[in-house]
């Protein structure tokens, strides 16, 4: 990769003046940036970044440009991903990344325009705008997580994403592109790149990927990984990194502890490639897996908070590949389970998704259904099996808990307003203390 910039090539890149438009653009950001603030509206950084946008189309190409960026993609774990390989290439300087997980145009262009001097980028973006992002900043490192089914009447059919990620890749073709070699769909987009750092990051979710998105011809899975049975080169690439319960493993018989803050399985594939991204931008290994460690609660994910009498875990899950993931993460010795389902427009609003989540794995412990969908929730659990009770308003579903600890599994507009009505209650304790 190319070397970093010394600190006086910095100040100069820094010192370099912006063309009037980007400079007019950053002057009505910060602005609007103030206006939203003044009204108690939020921090700003979304409306700052659609109003950059407007007046500068071309403003994230100017602000990324000289810098060295990794973008992270996929349908599941972004935000995590994202935050750890952020931490392991903090060693190499400052890093400039989405503190929210606002992972489109705008948000990206806020995070930009907030970290002008940062010359390292982590950017988490949505996988519909990998391709004109990467346009745009021309990342040296591509971080491929996952491919699944996810909100359909907004993304569309997953196979289709493939391609377009595909077509985005075959046009960088200098960009390193660390992909989860486990996930079909993921091997597909990455497979004819000239460089690329192939992961064992786990795929335990098969279910957009029982066919080959090349031949159509069906994938055969066996001890030793997958194949397709219409391309006998399609198959299942030998990792350059993996993982088992206790350590890491990487190039040049290189290993480590990997010990993590965030729970399940999933996420320690999220970590491997996050040290994998983070090598590959200069970072040193050992250094990388012990940063990587270190990252807790990412944007309210596995965050744990006193409400009441109960010590609420929160968990967040947007698709039937992230709900399987994130059902494995609950504590079932826990004293109490929310699962809150709303239907917005972010979340999707066909839920028949909910039919293809293994919910029968709660024969055993008592669940109560929240959201504003619960009656549609109640039904699935009905069928599964599962004992519950329908209260929808998800912090009196917390309430009806037995004290102690309880779960909260929650889509994203619940886990959402779960946050913010929970911010509340905090803050009228406060004050009535």
């Amino acid at each position: 990769m190319p070397d970093r910039p010394s600190s006086a090539g910095s100040a100069s890149r820094r010192s370099t003046r912006l063309p009037a438009r980007t400079s007019v653009a950053l002057a009505a950001a910060a602005a609007a940036r103030w206006a939203s603030r003044t009204a108690g509206r939020g921090k700003g950084s979304m409306i700052g970044g659609l109003v950059a946008a407007k007046i500068d189309p071309d403003i994230m190409r100017r602000l990324a440009a000289g810098k060295h960026t990794a973008i992270i993609t996929g349908t599941n774990g972004k935000s995590t991903t994202t935050r750890m390989t952020a931490a392991a290439m903090a060693e190499l300087g400052e890093v400039a990344t989405q503190a929210d997980g606002a992972n489109m145009d705008a948000g990206i262009i806020a995070t930009l325009t907030l970290s002008r001097t940062a010359q390292l980028c982590a950017l988490e973006v949505d996988e519909l705008h990998v391709p004109h992002v990467s346009d745009a900043v021309d990342p040296e490192v591509l971080v491929l997580l996952n491919l699944s089914r996810d909100q359909l009447d907004r993304v569309g059919e997953i196979n289709m994403i493939e391609r377009r990620l595909r077509e985005g890749i075959a046009r960088h073709p200098s960009t390193t592109v660390i992909a989860n070699c486990d996930d079909v769909l993921v091997t597909s987009a990455a497979f004819d790149a000239p460089d690329v750092v192939w992961v064992a990051a786990g795929a335990s979710w098969v279910g957009d990927s029982v066919s080959c998105p090349r031949t159509g011809e069906p994938i055969v899975r066996s001890e030793d990984g997958w194949r397709s049975t219409g391309d006998e080169n399609f198959r299942r690439p030998t990792p350059d990194w993996w993982f088992d319960d206790e350590n890491i493993y990487g190039p040049g018989g290189f290993s480590a502890p990997l010990s993590l803050a965030v729970p399940g399985r999933a996420n320690r594939g999220n970590a491997t490639q996050a040290v994998a991204a983070a090598v590959a931008m200069g970072a040193d290994p050992a250094k990388a897996v012990a940063a990587v460690g270190t990252v807790g609660e990412v944007a309210g994910r596995y965050g744990i908070h006193q409400v009441g009498n109960h010590s609420v875990r929160t968990l967040l899950a947007k698709n039937p590949a992230g709900w399987q993931e994130a059902l494995s993460m609950i504590d079932q010795d826990a004293d109490g389970l929310v699962i809150a389902v709303n239907g917005q427009v972010p979340d999707g609003e066909d839920l028949s998704w909910l039919w293809d989540v293994r919910f029968e794995a709660f024969e055993t412990m008592q669940v109560v259904a929240a959201g504003e969908r619960a009656a549609d929730l109640s039904v699935r659990l009905l069928y599964a099996g599962a004992e519950h009770t329908t209260i929808p308003d998800p912090m009196a579903a917390i309430a009806s808990c037995p004290p102690g600890r309880v779960e909260v599994l929650a889509n994203y507009t619940a886990f959402r307003d779960l946050g913010i009505a929970m911010e509340r209650a905090a803050r009228a304790r406060k004050g009535e203390q």
